[in-house]
């Protein structure tokens, strides 16, 4: 990895940082339902979700910065 790499890894995961606490304080009064939810999910179910975010984020990325 370049030095350049490294800064872009860094600068998303503060942006991944920025956007997660905006949802909290945005939904917070929702937040205990929508982890509720989650915690129903099976194991299964939730690596599909993530396998599908992953997914999608990299596509995103990759229309923007690709």
């Amino acid at each position: 990895m370049t030095g350049t790499a490294v800064v872009d890894l860094f600068a998303a995961l503060a942006l991944a940082i920025v956007i997660e606490g905006l949802a909290v304080a945005f939904f917070s009064s929702r937040l205990p339902g929508i982890l509720e939810a989650l915690r129903l999910l099976g194991p299964e179910q939730l690596r599909w979700v993530g396998l599908a975010m992953a997914v999608v984020g990299t596509l995103l990325y990759l229309a923007l910065r690709g």
